[in-house]
């Protein structure tokens, strides 16, 4: 009997774990959060975002929506820490395909970038403009060219971390341009456009989203737009194509994240609630305003198509350039 009741206890235990790994969508357990991990320091393009679209997914599921900022390695510290929580849906990640495509190429990361991470949904995308502090002495970009190359080999450019787009942008920039400056490094874009204002570094690919309104309020100058077209924020800013420089064309894809290993059904209502509130007009207004693009058109094969082709792109890029982790 005693020894029946020890295997009915150890059953019972583990019934018990089992409903307690079950998630909150499964569940239907509303009072449990759901954390966002956004890779990257607050205030950035990432966490913008996260907050506008979190606050709709709140209101639309009923659930309360943490944003959790875990910043560095370029996005591999807050992916690494979303594959380690429970691949059940109630931990999530959000940032640019830049953390799938571009820093597992220069880092040693946990993960298969594109096999143990789905993209429950693309949200938004943004461009890449380069800029100086607004007191620079360069007034376009033929005046830029010629004002780095009078100091050849003694100037500097920003990026937003080692391996990224803003890196690859100011690399193939100075290579192109003759212009032998030095790429400093920082831990998102913030504490990277403090020092391009305040003149310690000279220039920097940045996102729209976070030099943007240091643009409008004349605290950064814009030269050009790292892509094909003309950016609707800076209709009168060429891009680096009409410049001569058809290789710097960049575009940031913003997209939450997920364990490839979440259930199917777990998945849909990810990809359901992440699409429904960045489709609401109030969220999409307010991306525009910050300087995103919204589009949710692109489903998660299409996307995982386009970040294959995308991480065979920047492979080539690093190893011309021989780019390597700080």
């Amino acid at each position: 009997m005693t020894m029946r009741l020890t295997r009915f206890a150890r059953a019972a235990a583990m019934l018990i774990g089992c409903s307690m790994a079950f998630s909150a969508w499964a569940l239907g357990d509303n009072s449990r959060p759901l954390k966002v991990i956004v890779p990257a320091p607050p205030g950035g393009s990432s966490d913008i975002a996260a907050r506008v679209i979190g606050q709709q997914i709140s209101e639309d599921i009923g659930r309360p929506v943490i944003i959790e900022n875990r910043a560095g390695a370029t996005g591999s510290i807050g992916l690494a820490a979303m594959l380690k929580a429970e691949p059940d849906g109630d931990t999530i990640a959000f940032g640019p395909s830049n953390m799938l495509v571009e820093a597992p190429q220069v880092m040693k990361v946990p993960y298969d970038p594109l096999k143990d991470i789905t993209t429950i949904g693309r949200v938004a995308f943004t461009s890449y403009v380069l800029v100086t502090g607004a007191s620079y002495p360069a007034k376009d970009f033929q005046g830029l060219v010629a004002q780095l190359k009078s100091h050849k080999g003694k100037t500097s450019f920003a990026s937003y971390g080692t391996g990224t787009v803003s890196q690859y942008s100011g690399l193939i920039f100075s290579n192109g341009a003759d212009l032998g400056m030095q790429h400093v490094g920082y831990l998102g874009s913030p504490p990277a456009l403090q020092d391009v204002i305040g003149g310690r570094v000279d220039i920097m690919f940045d996102g729209m989203v976070t030099s943007l309104p240091l643009i409008k309020g004349d605290k950064l100058r814009a030269y050009a737009v790292a892509g094909k077209t003309r950016s609707k924020y800076l209709p009168e800013v060429p891009t680096m194509t009409e410049l001569g420089y058809p290789d710097i064309q960049f575009q940031g894809q913003m997209c939450f994240y997920g364990s490839s290993k979440l259930p199917a059904d777990v998945l849909q209502k990810l990809q359901a609630a992440v699409k429904k509130a960045a489709s609401a007009p109030a969220v999409q207004q307010r991306l525009l305003d910050v300087g995103l693009e919204p589009d949710v058109s692109v489903d998660s094969a299409a996307l995982l198509a386009e970040n294959k082709q995308l991480f065979q792109r920047n492979a080539g890029i690093v190893k011309k350039f021989d780019i390597q982790s700080n």
